[in-house]
């Protein structure tokens, strides 16, 4: 594969003579010929006025269009009190285009009548290294969480764990607004689950990043946008939703904004108040292995359920201010109040190899969090005079604090052989603290190359303390006292230096991007054990390149390599102890080390809207989940994170939109995967693999007079990562929406999983020890919300701010 890699990528880079993408610019006028500034200019294909993309003109009416691939356009521009203007046809073969000057008429016609536009942005687009969903004023929002858009997105799927995985490959960089979430797991899952879809405007699947990304993210990049009122003056919208499957979910917010032409100030809050249920069944058996033979020495089973309840306050406060034409500041503050309380009971029965009951018991599992977080950034933006554009140099500064209080009490009472009880409680307490500071540099050194460059310093420090109570031994069994073997205290030190460079050449008919990435990691974990204490000082290179052919406007070919890394979160490699009964537990593995990948990625569109892909991903020392018996013995399983030698995936992405009437359109996507595992643990060797694929298919109604629908349905079938073997799962989902008030109001009625098939089923096999579980949630679920804008109407563009302290809050537990 590498022969091959580097093969194609010679071919196509000695082929890259001639050029490609180039940006169209162009002003923007009223009939007395003054400046119109905040128009919305998009461009449009030609051959059907589908549009590509959108920008606003600026203050001085002037605008400009990024990377249009080689072809014909037309432009279109649209602001209040005026009516539509369009421009064109342009044709774009690679240097800059200059549209002529567009003059906004307040009645009359507009110039070129007779052309009508017959698409707006779709749900799903795939661009040429990214597919994005579009939530903002969809179906798809009706209602649901973005955890929920997220499964319904194209090659997206969420295991029992909650683990997210595209392709069929986790170690997925999640970034919301630009930041990295300081999540992994149930934590991420949990949060996604409170952001409501309708804070969304969109959702980005970025396969393979380029250098100026930090290097995290071996399966890629998923970036959820999130909506920002745009308008001018004063405005604001209010929304709230209340759904119900076993039990209620209910969301209200409110968002304000003050835009003026040198300053604008922002505000929202949202309140959330979801219960939610979750049912677990285990069967277990257990072997002596010796001699390649297994000899069954006894089985478990246990059924769990659990009912949770989650209370959030969540806030955002911010002001950007333009201090001159060219330089802007920014500041902006989130915070988030969560408290949640959980109640489950299990029923656990064990017996031996020949079906004796040997020990009975229940528990009852309560536990208690508080999680009041906080993070702030300050940016600035200066943009340098200069012939070419695009000149302009990036600051960040950030600082967050996530601060964890939680509380379990694990109750059990053993009935056979003899009535007897079992009690602990354990209270844990988290900090983490994040600093980053972040520049990136932007320049360009001719109309068809630009240079990208920019580092990043951030500090960690995470102090993490549990301490576990037991009954004293031989005293009041009222009386609980420190379990020295389960408490434990984890603190965490790490510094990340980095630094990259990146170069964009544009030619006719072709783009070409190569860039480096360098990173020095340092890092200091220290246990209570001073056996399990540990530092790791590395530095690593990360090279990315891709390759973009234009040969007509029908067909388009692109090739994209890249090196990336995962450390493990500091979740993960704390060995701190979360119990759901006295026999099972999950607990960090401060043994982990960080999984390193080489990425390839082969693409074909055609008509710029059907593609085929290939892709190729080596993984070394893959980080995977494992459920297997504990070294505590006693038939005690452990839940955590391990090492493998290698992990091999191959996946075929077909995307086919399609239009079967006016009012009627039909995303479809299909990955086809393979992925091959290579390792040894607990004396079991793996070397395995198997096909798999994943299928989804949304269908959007327009039905007229502002009503709106969607249905969606997708299919996971059966696959194997690591040790895991899960059965198929799928989902049916519907939708509907209207526009009330001018479409100032919208209302939405959802409905997910309507067949109730969204359940986990797989399978763990080790030579020692078996695992069937059965996993269930609460999937189905109707949902009613309402949404209304008040205002000011008055569009005006908006810069979005990216954050440095991204990839350390992803990783943060």
């Amino acid at each position: 594969m590498k022969t091959l890699s580097f093969t194609l990528l010679s071919t196509l880079l000695a082929l890259a003579a001639r050029a490609q993408n180039a940006p169209v610019t162009g002003q923007v006028r009223d009939a007395q010929g003054a400046a119109v500034e905040f128009a919305t200019v998009t461009l449009h294909r030609a051959a059907d006025t589908v549009v590509v993309k959108s920008e606003f003109s600026d203050e001085r009416g002037a605008y400009r269009l990024e990377s249009a691939a080689a072809g014909r356009y037309l432009v279109s521009v649209a602001q209040l009190g005026f009516r539509r203007a369009w421009t064109g046809p342009l044709e774009v073969a690679g240097s800059p285009v200059a549209a002529p000057l567009i003059t906004l008429q307040t009645s009359g016609a507009t110039t070129l009548k007779e052309v009508t536009v017959v698409g707006s942005k779709p749900l799903y687009e795939r661009q040429a290294d990214r597919t994005v969903v579009n939530v903002e004023g969809s179906t798809l929002a009706a209602g649901n969480t973005s955890l929920d858009v997220l499964r319904r997105s194209p090659g997206v799927t969420v295991d029992g764990n909650d683990n997210l995985a595209l392709r069929g490959r986790q170690g997925l960089l999640v970034l919301i607004d630009g930041k990295r979430q300081p999540m992994t797991g149930t934590e991420l899952a949990d949060y996604l689950r409170g952001l409501p879809a309708d804070q969304l405007k969109s959702i980005e699947l970025i396969t393979n990043p380029p250098a100026k990304y930090d290097a995290q993210g071996g399966a890629g990049i998923i970036a959820i946008n999130l909506k920002k009122d745009q308008r001018q003056g004063s405005n604001g919208s209010v929304q709230a939703s209340l759904g119900y499957g076993r039990y209620h979910k209910a969301t209200a917010g409110l968002t304000l904004n003050h835009r003026r032409k040198h300053y604008n100030v922002f505000g929202s809050y949202t309140f959330a108040d979801r219960r939610n249920y979750s049912a677990l069944t285990i069967n277990r058996d257990f072997f002596d292995y010796a001699d390649n033979t297994q000899t069954l020495v006894g089985k478990s089973f246990q059924d769990n359920e659990s009912v949770g309840h989650g209370l959030s306050h969540s806030w955002k406060a911010g002001l950007d201010y333009t201090l001159s034409e060219r330089t802007t500041i920014g500041t902006v503050f989130n915070g988030l109040a969560l408290r949640t309380d959980s109640k489950g009971s299990n029923f656990s029965e064990q017996y031996t190899a020949g079906g004796e009951l040997t020990r009975r018991y229940t528990s009852d599992n309560r536990r208690n969090g508080d999680v009041p977080n906080f993070s702030g950034n300050v940016n600035f933006r200066h943009t340098f005079a200069d012939s070419l554009g695009g000149h302009e140099l990036t600051a960040d500064a950030d600082y967050a604090r996530y601060d964890t209080r939680r509380d379990q009490l694990l109750d059990t009472r053993f009935s056979f052989p003899r009535d007897s009880a079992d009690r602990f409680t354990s209270d844990q307490q988290s900090l983490l603290t994040i600093q980053s500071v972040k520049l990136d540099y932007t320049r360009p050194l001719s109309k068809a190359l630009r240079l990208e460059a920019g580092g990043k310093v951030s500090w960690v420090y995470s102090d993490n303390d549990l301490e576990f109570r037991i009954p004293a031994t031989g005293g009041d069994v009222s009386q609980l006292v420190r379990d020295p073997l389960r408490s434990n205290r984890f603190r965490y030190d790490e510094n990340i230096v980095a630094g990259y460079f990146n170069f964009n050449q544009t030619l006719p008919q072709w783009t070409l991007q190569a860039g480096l990435r360098g990173e020095q990691t340092n890092a200091v974990g220290k246990p209570e054990a001073d056996s399990l204490r540990f530092s790791r000082h590395y530095f690593q290179l990360f090279p990315s390149a891709a390759v973009k052919h234009t040969f007509s406007d029908k067909h388009e070919l692109a090739l994209s390599l890249s090196r990336r890394i995962d450390r493990p979160s500091y979740g993960q490699l704390n060995p701190f102890r979360s119990y759901i009964d006295v026999t099972t537990y999950g607990a960090g593995n401060p043994e982990l080390l960080p999984q390193t990948s080489y990425n390839m990625e082969l693409t074909h569109t055609f008509q710029q809207k059907y593609s085929v892909g290939l892709s190729y991903a080596v993984t070394s020392d893959p980080i995977i989940g494992t459920v297997q018996p504990a070294k505590d013995g006693g038939r005690v399983v452990v839940s955590t994170s391990q090492n493998l030698e290698r992990q091999y995936n191959y996946s075929l992405t077909i995307t086919a939109p399609v239009e079967p009437a006016k009012w009627w359109s039909v995303y479809n996507n299909a990955v086809f995967y393979y992925s091959r595992f290579v390792g040894n643990l607990a004396g079991t060797a793996l070397n395995a693999g198997s096909p798999a694929f994943n299928l989804s298919s949304n269908s959007t109604f327009t039905l007229g007079h502002d009503w709106k629908a969607d249905l969606n349905a997708t299919y996971q079938s059966k696959e194997r990562y690591g040790y895991f073997l899960s059965k198929p799962q799928g989902e049916l989902s519907v939708g509907v929406q209207k526009g009330l008030w001018n479409n100032k109001a919208t209302v939405k009625l959802n409905a997910t999983d309507l067949l109730y098939t969204n359940k986990g089923r797989a399978t763990t096999s080790f030579n020692n020890y078996t695992e069937r579980f059965y996993q269930r949630f609460e999937s189905r679920v109707v949902t009613l919300s309402l949404n209304y804008r008040f205002g000011n109407d008055k569009l005006a563009p908006s810069k979005r701010r990216q954050g440095g302290a991204e990839d350390e809050k992803r990783r943060a537990q």
